[in-house]
């Protein structure tokens, strides 16, 4: 009975949000934080504050609206991934490569982007203030709010 209640409480609940909530896949988040290794994995909305990622190879991923504040990402491989409504803030991605990566409206304030590479990426709505962006590479790059931020040549 339980079920079925449920099965017909979906559509209603899906019609008032207006879309379905993804949720990161714990196998994803499980495999990433062991190996740091999760190339095209789904990591949607993954708690991920704080994390040690260090040169971590997530390629494709999908990341939108996860929570990576404070997050060490150093020279970690981002190209490509959907970083769209991340939380950034304070988060060390000195030297990663962005390359053409979605950070449509990410929160970046306070991020070390020291040397990071933006070739190419969606900066749409991504808030800058107080970020390092010395020696960042933005050639191509849409976007982006860059008020208060450190070292941005474009």
């Amino acid at each position: 009975m339980k079920k079925l209640l449920i099965l017909l409480l979906i559509p209603f609940v899906v019609g008032l949000t207006g879309h379905v909530i993804e949720a990161a896949n714990k196998t994803h988040v499980k495999k990433l934080k062991k190996t740091k290794k999760c190339n095209g994995c789904n990591l949607t909305r993954a708690r991920l504050n704080g994390t040690r990622l260090v040169r971590a190879r997530l390629r494709r991923a999908n990341l939108s609206r996860a929570k990576l504040r404070g997050a060490k990402l150093r020279s970690a491989d981002l190209r490509r991934a959907n970083l769209s409504k991340a939380d950034l803030r304070r988060a060390n991605l000195r030297s990663a490569k962005l390359s053409y990566a979605n950070l449509r409206g990410a929160n970046l304030r306070g991020a070390n982007l020291r040397g990071a590479d933006l070739r190419g990426a969606n900066l749409r709505g991504a808030r800058f203030k107080g970020a390092n962006l010395r020696g960042a590479r933005l050639k191509g790059a849409k976007g982006g709010n860059f008020r208060g931020a450190r070292g941005v040549k474009r």
